[in-house]
């Protein structure tokens, strides 16, 4: 019944790949996102869609109602990019020193775009209301989904359905699960002070470096020790940070990471045993610190009917998609705010290039962009799933 809208999303695929390199090239990290905004509001002005800008901050969320009845579902797509120096040597490399694209959210962004723009012409077929949920600030915490929900604006909303191009999975593949789906991510930072000193004198200093080292090696316990092996958890120091050169001892030492988990009670005793290794550690080298940690996103749980919905029907988008129920990942989505508020479904939509494979936020980060028709052929075939559901 709807080969006719997805031909013409089949027929925006050159105008997808423009418009995510272009976005590509001018990337604004989270909460600076002012002019990628502005592209996506000008764009809904041509196509003659009504949108309101600035929600929840950096926000955009344009409105196409259907010639017939039905309920109103909003598909999701993000636009921040990272405070990453891009290192890939395309045409369409980032313009913007220290920012990248490294996560796909332009891709994301021109899906929607483009869904919206093959859209047009069959606006009076359409039963209900497609809302086109554009979020700014996925990657930095608090994030941009929680204050959009905060501001009402999808108070009338009835369900929320957003993918991810995921470079884990080959193109063609879309992947979810009926429940947990991506981890609650968490933010920390320790400061060690101790006493510097002569690097020849270490009997007269605190030395931080040491006794962040044992911090290090320590809390990697709190998950192969003191957690339920069958639960899930993940605790990563990402940064040490001490020293001013080599033949001084540093009087201070502070490590970032992250804590990843599924469980509230898990996060709990987390928060409890690192506090415990912290204090110790630094009670028995005479040392004070300051322990500071931040809860951020929670846990991406879909919502079982939403997600089956995805299983089941995706295939029906374009028969050369296939897709898998897997497990959860440990990665963390602000996404998560959303299901909080209103049944749906978060998916990836297989994106990797065979001859190029870069991890998410990897400087050489790149996806496959056939895999762009997919996210907006399955983010239109979920919609129409869910009026029939």
């Amino acid at each position: 019944m709807w080969e006719n809208v997805f031909q013409a999303i089949d027929e925006q695929y050159e105008k997808m790949v423009e418009t995510r390199r272009h976005l590509h090239q001018y990337p604004e990290v989270s909460f600076q996102e002012v002019k990628t905004a502005q592209f996506i509001a000008d764009t809904y002005e041509k196509l003659g869609i009504p949108y309101e800008s600035h929600i929840g901050g950096n926000g955009v969320i344009a409105r196409m109602e259907g010639g017939k009845p039905g309920k109103t579902v909003a598909l999701r797509a993000d636009f921040d990019a990272l405070p990453i120096q891009e290192e890939n040597e395309v045409p369409y490399k980032s313009k913007n020193d220290g920012a990248m694209h490294a996560c796909g959210h332009d891709g994301h962004t021109a899906a929607l775009l483009g869904l919206a723009e093959a859209l047009v012409p069959h606006k009076e077929e359409l039963p209900g209301t497609i809302v086109f949920l554009h979020q700014h600030a996925e990657e930095y915490a608090p994030g941009g989904a929680k204050p959009i929900v905060e501001s009402g604006a999808l108070n009338d909303v009835d369900a929320v359905f957003g993918t991810h191009l995921w470079v884990n999975a080959p193109t063609g593949v879309i992947q979810t699960s009926k429940g947990a789906f991506m981890a609650g991510a968490d933010r920390f930072e320790i400061k060690v002070q101790g006493k510097g000193g002569h690097g020849a004198q270490p009997h007269q200093t605190k030395d931080a470096i040491v006794i962040a080292s044992q911090l290090v090696s320590s809390l990697q316990q709190i998950v192969s020790r003191r957690i339920d092996p069958l639960k899930t958890a993940v605790l990563t120091v990402g940064t040490f940070e001490s020293g001013t050169t080599f033949n001084v001892i540093a009087d201070s030492a502070t490590l970032t990471g992250t804590v990843r988990t599924f469980d509230p009670e898990v996060q709990t005793l987390i928060i409890e045993e690192m506090e415990k290794i912290i204090k110790g550690t630094c009670e028995a080298n005479s040392a004070d610190y300051e322990f500071i940690y931040e809860k951020g996103y929670p846990p991406v749980v879909n919502h079982p009917e939403e997600a089956d919905l995805v299983l089941q029907h995706a295939h029906k988008a374009d028969a050369s998609l296939r897709t898998e129920e897997v497990e959860p990942v440990m990665a963390g989505e602000d996404f998560a705010y959303y299901l909080l508020d209103k049944p749906g479904t978060f998916y990836f939509t297989g994106a990797q290039i065979p001859d190029h494979y870069y991890p998410h936020h990897h400087p050489k980060f790149d996806f496959d962009e056939k895999a762009l028709p997919h996210a907006a052929k399955t983010l239109f075939q979920t919609f129409i799933s869910y009026q029939d559901s």
